[in-house]
């Protein structure tokens, strides 16, 4: 389970950062920054939070509104077409500094989910795992993760065939065949691999 000896070791106000949203076909990357304070966050909410791709969709909504209330936090997206320019690595970073610059106070330092640092105003330790290791990252999975969903979740009212709402844009069985039938939408990542193919010979 993730705790704060991560952010102890670095010392200063931390900001943990993670992102959600690099391997679907469709939407934009979003990413999160959240600032954690050991001696105010309840336990209950500590104990709770966990990297949310091990958490349920409603545990992860409840844990969201937990940490709006206790916690300091930014978040920031790169748009598809960022992502087409940049590639999706660049666009991440991109949402990264975003969500940093978007923080109440800037941090005296950054814990980073995996092993790519941005280029950020202050000292940057990346950390492979970090969502299952740090708190103040796991944090950010969360946020990053509901806020994203919830952009999905608009787009798909306006492109109900593609079920972003139960997708968030991934390469589901439902989503590939909404491609076969109805061809990308200007929110899907024409770079990746199934939307070019689909570009190139009518298959996915």
């Amino acid at each position: 389970m993730p705790d704060f000896a991560l952010e102890r070791a670095a010392g200063g106000i931390v900001a943990g950062i993670d992102e959600a949203g690099r391997g679907p076909w469709a939407g934009p990357v979003v990413a999160a920054a959240v600032i954690l304070d050991p001696a105010t966050l309840p336990a209950a909410l500590a104990g709770g939070i966990d990297d949310s791709k091990a958490l349920s969709p409603a545990r992860r909504r409840d844990l969201y509104r937990g940490l709006l209330d206790r916690a300091e936090i930014g978040v920031g997206a790169a748009s598809v077409r960022e992502i087409e320019e940049d590639n999706i690595l660049g666009a991440t970073l991109t949402a990264m500094a975003r969500a940093l610059a978007a923080l109440p106070r800037p941090p005296s330092a950054a814990l980073v989910d995996g092993n790519r640092a941005p280029d950020f105003p202050c000292r940057v330790e990346t950390v492979v795992g970090g969502d299952s290791r740090s708190l103040s990252i796991a944090a950010a999975s969360i946020v990053a993760k509901v806020v994203r969903d919830e952009i999905m979740a608009r787009l798909s009212a306006r492109y109900p065939e593609f079920a972003w709402e139960r997708n968030a844009g991934y390469g589901t069985a439902e989503h590939r065949r909404a491609l076969e039938r109805h061809g990308p939408t200007p929110h899907h990542r024409q770079s990746f691999a199934p939307i070019r193919a689909l570009l190139g010979d009518g298959t996915v």
